[in-house]
Parts: C-alpha cells; sequence; structure tokens
C-alpha cells in the first residue's frame, strides 16, 4: 500500500513534507550555488621584496609599469607602519570606464595594497567593475577578463582573500536594505560652472590640504567629462585598524569625482560596505560616526561649507 491510501490528513501531511523537502532541498542548492560563485574583492599576487614598506612599493611599482600599466600615486596612511597602496591606471581600461561614463569614473584607477613583509593584494576587476559597469558589465566583460589577466601577468594571482560577495549582487550593491547604492542621490557634494571648474577646484583643495586632506592620485578623462581623485584622509590609519581590515588595505583611498559639473563621493555606507565586505554590522558600528565624518571631508575638497550638507548622509 502506498501512502495514497492513507487518511486524507495524513495525505495531507505527507504532500506538506515532501513540498519542504523540496522547498529546502532547492534552497541548499542555491546556498551552494551562492558560495560556488561568489567573487572576491582582492586578489592576493606574488610575494615582492624590500627592505620596508616603501621598498616593497617601488618593486610593485616596477612589476607594473613592466606589465604595461601606468602608476598615478603611492599611499602610506598615516597611523599605519608597514601598509601602503600603490595605484595604477591602464589605458584600456580607461577607454571603458569613459564610455560607460557617470559612476563608472571609480574604476579608473586599479589599486595595490603592499605590505612590508612583502604581501601583494589588490583590486579583483571581476568584483569592482560588476559594481562601477552596473548593467553594463556583460558588455565590457571581456575588457575586465583581459585587465584580470594582464594584472595576473604583472603581480601573479594565487587566491581570491577579503571576503566575497555574490556577483550578481553587486550591480546593485548595497549593504542593506534602506541603504545607500552606488548612485544614491546623496553622492552630490556640489555644481559648479564647467568640467573644468569642478576639476580645479578639487585638485586646488587637495593640494592645500583642505579637510587635512592630501591628494594621492588623479586621472581625468577631459574628453568624457569625468575625473576622479583619490584622497588621503588623516585618519585612514585609525578607522581600518578599528575594523581590523588592514589586511584588505586595497581598499584605499577613498575618492571624490567630477561628472561633468558635478563633484561628488561614493555613500560611506555604500564605499566602505564595498571595500570590506567580510565586515560584520559589529564592526561597522565601531566606525559609526565614519560616514557624516568622510562627508564633511570631501565636502571640504569640493569646496563646500559644513553647514550646506551636513543632513546629506543621515
Amino acid at each position: 500500500m502506498g501512502w495514497r491510501s492513507l487518511p486524507e490528513n495524513l495525505i495531507k501531511y505527507q504532500e506538506e513534507k515532501d513540498m519542504f523537502v523540496k522547498w529546502l532541498t532547492a534552497w541548499i542548492l542555491y546556498a551552494l550555488s551562492f558560495g560556488a560563485w561568489a567573487v572576491a574583492p582582492y586578489i592576493q599576487g606574488d610575494p615582492a621584496t624590500g627592505a620596508n614598506v616603501q621598498a616593497v612599493a617601488s618593486a610593485v611599482e616596477d612589476k607594473l609599469k613592466n606589465g604595461g600599466f601606468k602608476v598615478v600615486g603611492k599611499y602610506f596612511p598615516k597611523g599605519l607602519a608597514g601598509y601602503g597602496v600603490v595605484v595604477a591606471t591602464d589605458d584600456a581600461m580607461l577607454d571603458e570606464v569613459g564610455g560607460a561614463g557617470g559612476h563608472a569614473v571609480l574604476g579608473a584607477a586599479i589599486r595595490v595594497g603592499v605590505k612590508a613583509d612583502g604581501t601583494v593584494t589588490y583590486s579583483n576587476p571581476d568584483y569592482w567593475y560588476r559594481a562601477y559597469f552596473r548593467k553594463g558589465f556583460d558588455k565590457r566583460e571581456g575588457a575586465v577578463k583581459a585587465l584580470q589577466a594582464k594584472l595576473g601577468r604583472a603581480l601573479g594571482a594565487v587566491k581570491g582573500v577579503g571576503g566575497d560577495e555574490n556577483p550578481q549582487s553587486l550591480a546593485n550593491y548595497r549593504y542593506m536594505i534602506g541603504m545607500e547604492r552606488i548612485d544614491s542621490y546623496k553622492n552630490k557634494l556640489a555644481d559648479y560652472g564647467s568640467f573644468d571648474e569642478a576639476v580645479k577646484m578639487v585638485r586646488g583643495n587637495l593640494t592645500k590640504g583642505a579637510g587635512k586632506t592630501s591628494m594621492i592620485y588623479e586621472v581625468v578623462l577631459p574628453k568624457y567629462k569625468l575625473a576622479v581623485f583619490g584622497v588621503g584622509m588623516h585618519d585612514d590609519g585609525e578607522w581600518i585598524k578599528k575594523i581590523d581590515m588592514q589586511e584588505s588595505i586595497a581598499g584605499l583611498p577613498y575618492e571624490i569625482y567630477v561628472i561633468d559639473k558635478e563633484i561628488g563621493a561614493p555613500h560611506g555606507r555604500f564605499r566602505i560596505a564595498l571595500a570590506f565586505p567580510d565586515v560584520g554590522m559589529g564592526q561597522f558600528m565601531r566606525i559609526s560616526t565614519l560616514p557624516n565624518n568622510v562627508l564633511d571631508t570631501m565636502g571640504a575638497v569640493a569646496g563646500v561649507e559644513k553647514s550646506s550638507s551636513a543632513e546629506a548622509w543621515q
């Protein structure tokens, strides 16, 4: 006798049980698929040699130049001895960034983290450009893969590090429901009369250290009216230690950008979470004031009075 000959209430129970088992199986398969396809924000490269972090950075700089990249800046955050970042660009990817336009300008720079012990990690193109190109990623996936292979030849490619995310979630990434995405209206800091005027404002303020900042790099694409600047903030070493993310130093420096006449910066709750996806809510609470501190800092670089933008990132 099959279970169909059982009383009606037992039959209903068995059907519900079968449905639950099917649902649970599907959920497990989905979860396994999620893990299998997760992508890391950084790639560990081959070790570089040097007597200190500056020497290691110089060795990485040579590797990048020999690999066909242009080095546009280096950064050694205050209060974070033994860690640094080398920033480079790739001509082919700059063309892709310019063609995509808008917030894709954040992908103009390639960040390579270095440590005094020779450890090298760099931003994973497959992760970051999914977030930057968004729906346009598929069109530019070939260029992203070419860049990833080029970085691998120059720096090596041992394994993914720094946490992971489902690649399908990156195009619309946000840390949690209600938080900001890459195109949040809150990114806007100021408008100027022209692209050149906006670039001049940012460059000038970074040069004079507005908001206790320093210019790490600049990439300007006048043809597309796009520009992005790497901003060294005076407390970078302090806050990154608070969330124990020194090993993901390639998440720095922070950016401020110009799109046509508008100056903006990615919202802290987006940019920090994207750079450090394995940081939990408890760790983020240690730097709960950082998004508004970043706003004040970037506002100073954009030439905005603090009082005029104080509520923009609330």
